[in-house]
């Protein structure tokens, strides 16, 4: 194929991931903006192996098809509860490959210019970084390593001479480019140390963040990678990824209050909240929430990331699904950092076929809550914790939060009084409209969907 062709292709391309991406924005048109996307990336992919200069047909056959059986196997036997881990290591598969694409490419010229060198390096430094982080990420959201921020006196001096060195070390290999060098491998080295480095000091609570951020990192590099082999495709693709991940990671910052530098900076979740908050807690049966939803007009569903640890969306659809044909009106509110991911919660609720409309956001949704007959809790903690709203003292005051104390009455579905991810006390447990229904949220609730059908 001449390359007048292939740069056709790749403008049809673009021209679906800009369209799929924006279908994405929206619940309704986002089946259909992913099926744009993936067109357009087949497309990409078919004219770039028409193009001149493939190395091995054969080789590029085996990582389809182990990549093909790869995807298959985690989209079958990767638990929804594991989604986060899952996206931590895509976005790190993300770096690591432009990291080998820009690795090639310098190996491949035999004489690069200064541009080529540089833009390649970023791709390698970027990767780098997106890889090692990835896995950090990956490690803290399996709880492989403790999900706190870790923390140690001059942390951030020693980053600093870390990308230090790194800009020192990349200049002089941009004019004297050479991957056999020990430069090389030394600035190779430091990426991935940097990439460790900068997700360590950063607590679980604000990993929906790291997430995306890491997301924004891998498009990025994918960017540089495309101006390394003078792909225009990769370049737009990596270009549309990194703004995407940019303007997710803004919102989430904004759901919390709290700057990026903040997020990334700040170690929080190292020190544990001083203040114990105490009170009588109000505990409920399952008879007894089951008649109190009866006898509700509106109920408002707020999913965290408890409901995903016990799997229980389709019990809390069923329920919801029943209330509605009691006559009741039902909602979802959705905190934008609820969960470990960006979206979790929209995940899990689209998975067990709960309506888009019916999904409310948090702004949309606090000033409905007094008018709420009964809002049900399901595992969330920090995005309901009424300190964040009251307590100056308390390390997330200032978060944005639903306001479910607002409600006529509470159920809160925990296993027990543990704190949440973040490690900080819940007033909203022991407030005076709370009732606390201990268990585990799918057998709580399949519970009084029983209820409802005797």
């Amino acid at each position: 194929m001449s390359d007048i062709y292939i740069n056709l292709a790749y403008i049809a391309s673009a021209a679906l991931f800009v369209f799929g991406l924006k279908m994405l924005s929206s619940p309704a048109t986002a089946r259909r903006g992913n099926l744009l996307s993936s067109i357009g990336m087949l497309i990409a992919i078919v004219a770039t192996l028409t193009a001149q200069g493939i190395v091995s047909y054969q080789w590029i056959a085996v990582g389809a098809l182990a990549g093909g059986v790869i995807g298959a196997l985690a989209a079958r036997l990767v638990a929804m509860t594991s989604m986060p881990e899952m996206v931590a290591l895509f976005n790190g598969s993300g770096g690591a490959a432009s990291l080998l694409v820009g690795w090639a490419a310098l190996s491949a010229a035999t004489n690069p210019t200064a541009f080529t060198a540089a833009v390649a390096f970023l791709s390698i430094l970027i990767g780098g970084v997106t890889a090692s982080g990835s896995i950090v990420a990956w490690a803290k959201l399996a709880e492989v390593v403790p999900s706190r921020a870790v923390v140690f006196p001059g942390q951030r001096v020693v980053n600093g001479l870390i990308l230090a060195a790194i800009v020192v070390g990349g200049t002089l290999f941009a004019t004297q480019p050479a991957t056999d060098a020990p430069l090389f491998y030394a600035l190779l080295g430091l990426a991935l140390l940097l990439g460790v480095m900068a997700v360590i000091p950063i607590g679980g609570a604000d990993m929906p963040v790291v997430i995306s951020l890491l997301n924004s990192y891998s498009g990025l590099a994918a960017c540089a990678a495309g101006f390394a082999i003078d792909n225009n495709i990769l370049i737009v693709a990596g270009s549309l990824v990194g703004a995407a991940g940019i303007i997710l990671t803004n919102i989430m910052c904004k759901a919390m209050n709290r700057s990026l530098a903040n997020v990334l900076f700040s170690g929080f979740g190292a020190v544990q909240a001083a203040t114990k908050v105490e009170g009588e807690v109000k505990p409920i049966n399952v008879e007894d929430a089951s008649i109190i939803l009866e006898a509700a007009s509106s109920v408002t569903f707020v999913p965290g990331y408890g409901m995903a640890v016990a799997q229980a969306q389709h019990v809390v659809r069923e329920l919801g699904d029943l209330l509605e044909a009691h006559g009741t009106e039902v909602t979802y509110a959705i905190h934008p950092v609820a969960g470990r991911m960006p979206g979790h919660m929209n995940v899990l609720l689209a998975e067990a076929n709960v309506s888009y409309d019916k999904l409310v956001e948090m702004e949309d949704i606090n000033p409905r809550m007094p008018n709420v007959d009964v809002a049900v809790v399901i595992g969330a903690n920090d995005v309901v914790n009424p300190a964040a709203r009251d307590d100056a003292t308390s390390p997330i005051h200032g978060m944005p939060i639903i306001n479910v104390d607002h409600a006529r009455t509470v159920f809160v579905l925990k296993r027990s009084m543990a704190s949440g991810f973040a490690g900080v006390d819940n007033p909203l447990f022991f407030g005076q409209n709370t009732r606390m229904l201990f268990g585990d949220a799918k057998a709580s609730i399949s519970g009084v969907v029983a209820q409802f059908k005797d």
